[in-house]
């Protein structure tokens, strides 16, 4: 089985994520107790006792995924006993930071912390208002980024995650955003819907979230990955630690390639996609980009050992 690890990013999230993890094993339950150093605050509570509110505020979101992903994938690696080969690594968004850890390149504290800010600093880019984000459904990429240049030709809505075929993520000022789901609509989009978000992720507007998180990136230690990380805003893999800071500087405000991703790792020989972390949302959205492909997600002790046990691994 060639595989490749994959990790969610915001959406994923909900309240109670990972209890049985902290509550079963001891390597999560670290993970979840470094989090909260990390950050000097009670982030485990919130995980698991909300209120939701809270825990969906990105500066909190971000954070909690990554920690529920990084205890799942500590587990598998120690309790389960599975010693992971993938082919390459990749994560929607905050999960691509979280790929960084499975792979050695930053340590967890760091990138817990990192992340912390980085949803902070994404939020403080567009006051509350000023952006929106919207879905749309049924219209070939292609076209979608074709209206989003009628309707704002200086960037100000722009195509913000290519999510699988016929779904579509825009991104921008609010008003902008507004004319393109219209503009989407009278061109024979079958849905278009504004998104309950908090900030114009994947956009321009997120370009002072990108300079402050390109200072920070030189206070932590990098490696390079032990095995490749298809960047989003490339869907191509990256393999060195230089790179790896271009392209996630370059993500903050660029498209999320998650479609073109997935069909590069496949067509490259991937047959088996393992998702560790809260939900099953890009086991969803990778059936919809390839099909007859193995999609595994794991985020509770049962599907742990089910993916542990395809891994081979001896408990």
């Amino acid at each position: 089985m060639k595989y490749a690890l994959c990790f969610p990013g915001q959406g994923a999230q909900e309240v109670g994520m990972g209890r049985a993890l902290y509550e079963s094993f001891p390597s999560a339950k670290a993970v979840f107790d470094e989090a909260d150093d990390a950050l000097s605050m009670h982030l485990t509570k919130l995980i698991f006792e909300g209120p939701d509110e809270v825990l969906k505020l990105t500066a909190n979101t971000q954070p909690a995924i990554m920690t529920t992903s990084v205890a799942a994938l500590r587990v598998l690696e120690g309790e389960m006993g599975a010693e992971l080969a993938p082919a390459c690594g990749a994560g929607h968004s905050l999960g691509e930071y979280t790929a960084l850890v499975a792979s050695g390149v930053l340590a967890f504290r760091d990138a817990v912390d990192l992340v912390n800010k980085r949803g902070r600093w994404m939020q403080e880019s567009a006051p509350e208002g000023v952006g929106a984000m919207a879905a749309v459904m049924g219209l070939e990429p292609d076209d979608i980024v074709a209206v989003c240049r009628e309707v704002a030709p200086n960037e100000e809505c722009q195509a913000a995650n290519f999510n699988s075929p016929g779904q579509v993520v825009i991104s921008g000022v609010a008003e902008y955003v507004d004319k393109a789901v219209a503009a989407a609509k009278a061109r024979g989009a079958r849905k278009a819907v504004m998104l309950n978000v908090s900030a114009p992720f994947h956009s321009r507007l997120m370009m002072p979230a990108a300079e402050k998180l390109k200072a920070q990136f030189e206070t932590y230690s990098w490696s390079d990955p032990r095995w490749p990380i298809v960047a989003n805003v490339s869907a191509r893999p990256v393999s060195t630690a230089a790179d790896i800071k271009a392209a996630l500087y370059a993500q903050t405000f660029s498209p999320v390639l998650w479609s073109d991703s997935v069909t590069y790792m496949a067509d490259d020989g991937v047959d088996a996609f393992l998702e560790l972390g809260p939900g099953e949302v890009l086991s969803g959205l990778n059936k919809r980009i390839r099909k007859g492909l193995t999609q595994m997600a794991a985020g509770t002790p049962e599907a742990l050992e089910a993916m542990a046990a395809a891994l081979g691994a001896s408990r």
